[in-house]
């Protein structure tokens, strides 16, 4: 009788103690959460206070930093229409061009893009309506790292391959 008692007795604190676990985890997860957050706003501002630095130090941020060896003004100026708005073609990218310097024409900006392209800075993607470009690769995170952000799309492929993050609860 005593030996079933404490039998008794142990599986009802074993119960207990799988309650009271599981009770400190539903408490603590909020606070994990906001560790998580804590530690993204921390590298946000990491992030921004880089970009200041440069402002500083160069008068401003410029897609320059990413693409040191493109020297041509109309080259240089492809690529920051292209960081700034993903893919375009070649029309949307003469426009672009032309807001940035005032004039730039569709034959020239075509010679640059094959350049560009031959240099692989600039990737070429043939579609129904003709092609489109967009910066490689590469030119994309050395930008990411110039401006501080890489660690953000390791972290948003980490939250992909776990599921989705906390919207998935």
């Amino acid at each position: 009788m005593a030996g079933e008692d404490i039998r008794k007795d142990l599986r009802e604190l074993r119960e207990q103690i799988e309650a009271l676990r599981e009770a400190f985890s539903r408490v603590t997860q909020p606070y994990s959460e906001l560790a998580g957050a804590l530690e993204r706003l921390q590298d946000l501002s990491r992030g921004y206070l880089r970009i200041m630095d440069l402002v500083q130090r160069y008068g401003g941020v410029s897609p320059d930093l990413a693409t040191p060896g493109v020297k041509d003004d109309i080259s240089r100026h492809i690529v920051a229409a292209l960081l700034d708005r993903g893919e375009r073609n070649i029309s949307e990218i003469t426009e672009a061009v032309k807001g940035r310097r005032g004039t730039a024409s569709r034959r020239i900006v075509r010679e640059r893009l094959a350049d560009l392209e031959r240099d692989g800075i600039v990737v070429a993607t043939r579609g129904l309506h003709g092609r489109t470009f967009r910066v490689s690769d590469g030119v994309r995170e050395r930008w990411s790292q110039v401006l501080g952000l890489p660690k953000y799309e390791d972290r948003a492929e980490n939250v992909r391959r776990q599921g989705g993050g906390t919207n998935g609860r």
